[in-house]
């Protein structure tokens, strides 16, 4: 039942969470298949190779930049991502420290107990592997487990037909279309809505971690089970204070 006030109106009920939450700390995120660790100069020369692997540059369409063609202008910008608090840069990197891709925390609201991912950029190197899956599930598991977040966002252009399929993939649940949000690259985009909450949470988790499991592998590294079909209800998450 919809609680109400003194005045008989309804209002949303009330949360138990203390607030804010903790910033999202700089320290490694390691799992079986990649490690999500704080972006640092370091990562430019193996960035800037996975990126190239991309020669049309098609992976940049949707991004807020455009391709960077120069290894001076590339480690120009990296140093600009590597300074920043929001968004907060993360290097996707193989098991042996090889960057293959880059995401971020962005509009990191602790007061709310809100963060969002984005800036997400997958190299050829990462793309449709187990890698790319793993990364997405250590960065939730991060805000949900760790930090004991209430709401874990996605937004994306609403054109972006393959990022609005991985989100719901993820286990995202789509909340709508704001038209004419944001003007980049002297274009306007209509950006999706997609979000996890921390209700959500144990059954987003039990999938991820099903679909980890070993034995959801054959002898050829490929997943006998799809993540979406994994996806049940978990055990309650942790409490936070």
């Amino acid at each position: 039942m919809t609680p109400t006030n003194a005045h008989g109106q309804p209002i949303g009920p009330p949360v138990a969470l203390e607030l804010p939450r903790p910033l999202p700390p700089r320290t490694d995120m390691v799992g079986r298949f990649c490690r999500v660790v704080p972006t640092v100069p370091a990562h430019a020369d193996g960035l800037f190779r996975a990126f190239g692997q991309d020669a049309e540059g098609r992976n940049w369409t949707y991004l807020f930049e455009d391709p960077i063609p120069t290894r001076a202008e590339f480690d120009t910008w990296l140093a600009r991502c590597c300074a920043s608090a929001d968004p907060l840069y993360h290097t996707i990197c193989h098991p042996d420290g090889t960057p293959v891709g880059l995401a971020t925390y962005m509009r990191i609201t602790p007061a709310h107990g809100v963060i969002e991912v984005g800036s997400i950029h997958f190299s050829p190197l990462m793309q449709g592997t187990s890698v790319a899956t793993e990364a997405m599930y250590l960065m939730m598991a991060r805000v949900f487990d760790q930090l004991g977040y209430r709401r874990y966002e996605w937004k994306c252009d609403a054109l972006n037909a393959p990022s609005r399929r991985a989100a719901e993939r993820l286990g995202f649940t789509f909340e709508g279309i704001f038209r004419q949000a944001l003007v980049y690259k002297g274009r306007s985009r209509d950006t999706a809505w997609f979000s996890i909450t921390d209700a959500e949470w144990p059954a987003v988790r039990a999938g991820f971690l099903a679909w980890l499991d070993p034995a959801n592998f054959d002898d050829h590294g490929r997943q006998k089970q799809p993540l979406a079909d994994l996806r049940r209800g978990g055990a309650p998450g942790p409490d936070f204070p």
